[in-house]
């Protein structure tokens, strides 16, 4: 009895290291630009996360595409300038989810940091769906209370670039559209997104 009242904190610890080692799931974004790598957290951003992985586990950012790259030249007539490359999944792969609830910064203690990944949202809070964005440098201003969003709840972060932050540089620095000058004039297509 002795014996089993000493294993068990160790069989304690134990679960608790596997837990740890499961809160971080690993993702490979492959486009036609290079590979990115990178790591979400789905302890802290439980709904965004598994959101983003339904997406990936049923292919409906295969084909998709980086359509969009905010650079520090291109938001003429926004005060709060952000640096950002703006995804979307493939329009013929099925259906959009329902939006997700917001995880705000405030709550997860997830930053927009160079290479966060983060959900992009519409006009309200709760209305990020299938499009995602990648960080170029710190982003605070789209933490929860920063000023580029009006109503100062800021983006859902929820996971972290590893590898291949020379990629999105590059996507970033792509040729842009006249008329709609963050739209790229050729959008870099994800080839696939998987889980690693």
């Amino acid at each position: 009895m002795r014996r089993l009242i000493l294993l068990l904190p160790l069989l304690l610890v134990a679960t608790a290291g596997a837990q740890v080692t499961r809160r971080v799931i690993p993702i490979r974004i492959e486009t036609t630009m290079g590979i990115i790598d990178a790591e979400l957290d789905s302890i802290r951003a439980p709904i965004t996360v598994t959101n983003f992985l339904n997406y990936v586990d049923s292919h409906r950012f295969d084909g998709g595409s980086f359509f969009r790259a905010v650079t520090m030249g291109n938001q003429e007539g926004n005060p709060v300038k952000i640096e950002v490359v703006q995804s979307q999944r493939s329009r013929t792969a099925g259906p959009t989810d329902p939006p997700i609830t917001l995880e705000r910064t405030s709550l997860t203690g997830l930053k927009h940091l160079d290479g966060t990944l983060s959900m992009a949202r519409g006009a309200l809070p709760n209305s990020a769906s299938d499009q995602f964005f990648i960080c170029i440098g710190a982003q605070p201003e789209l933490d929860f209370a920063g000023k580029r969003n009006p109503d100062g709840q800021g983006f859902a972060a929820f996971g972290q670039v590893t590898r291949g932050m020379d990629v999105v540089k590059k996507i970033q620095t792509g040729p842009l559209q006249a008329a709609n000058p963050q739209w790229l004039v050729t959008p870099v297509t994800i080839i696939k997104i998987t889980r690693r």
